[in-house]
């Protein structure tokens, strides 16, 4: 695997390393020793997969809030995404900054997201298919989310939303929740007991 660190410290591109022979080819998606090596939670306690239907569908933007933030490897076996992060690491000198990446399944490439980051995609092709292997366990009192078209992130979607859920779209402004964001994505050791 290759792994090529993006603008934002701790978020990997994760590019394959095919061996080709007639039959076509294998390649690790996925190393526990690889990941740790580089200091990125190999851990893994869910894994998820989303299927949409129609291009145009945005999902996002999701995060969990400590102690339950969670690592994702998110990779599409069906189609294409814009993938999009945003940091919402207080302490970090990128933090509200965002990184895309476009996933396939024809250039195959993975994103690692590590803990306390928004993300969400938009999908570019009918039937889409992405795999996502998450390093925390889905806890609904610990989510969170943040508007996607929220003009203080400055994110660029490259086509018009054609289906999003009624949850996404209700997800509040940054304006209104910044102070409780800032306070609960706190790094751990900086955290008032």
């Amino acid at each position: 695997m290759i792994f090529t660190e993006t603008r934002l410290a701790g978020a990997y591109t994760v590019d394959l390393e095919p061996h080709q022979d007639q039959r076509g080819f294998f390649a690790r998606m996925f190393c526990e020793n690889e990941f740790a090596a580089r200091r990125l939670k190999p851990a893994i306690a869910q894994a998820n997969i989303g299927s949409n239907g129609k291009c145009g569908t945005l999902r996002g933007m999701h995060f969990q809030y400590p102690p339950a933030a969670e690592t994702k490897y998110v990779r599409c076996s069906r189609g294409a995404i814009l993938d999009i992060i945003v940091d919402l690491r207080p302490e970090s000198p990128t933090y509200l900054h965002h990184v895309a990446v476009e996933l396939s399944a024809a250039n195959q490439r993975g994103l690692y997201i590590p803990e306390r980051f928004a993300h969400g995609y938009i999908t570019l092709a009918d039937d889409t298919e992405t795999i996502y292997m998450v390093g925390e366990r889905y806890t609904p009192g610990a989510e969170g989310g943040l508007r996607f078209d929220d003009p203080r992130l400055h994110l660029s979607w490259p086509i018009p939303v054609a289906v999003m859920s009624d949850k996404d779209r209700r997800w509040r402004l940054l304006d209104e929740i910044e102070g409780d964001l800032r306070r609960r994505m706190r790094a751990p050791e900086m955290a008032v007991a």
